[in-house]
């Protein structure tokens, strides 16, 4: 694998992370309550921190040679 194959997975992984957050948050702000909406807004938001960080990256880094 090239080193820009690399860096395609690594945006999809990012970017997978992102659309997770959303579910995550969707599914704790209408269907649950209490703790386990509070936990599950807790790994939302982890996702949310982490693919944008992983997105920042692969944005940032520039292009491959």
């Amino acid at each position: 694998m090239s080193a820009a194959e690399i860096k395609e997975i690594i945006s999809f992984v990012g970017i997978g992370l992102l659309i997770l957050a959303i579910i995550f948050i969707q599914l704790a702000r209408n269907k649950l309550s209490g703790l386990f909406a509070a936990i599950v807004s807790f790994l939302a938001y982890i996702c949310l921190i982490v693919g944008a960080l992983i997105v920042f990256y692969v944005v940032f880094s520039g292009p491959t040679q």
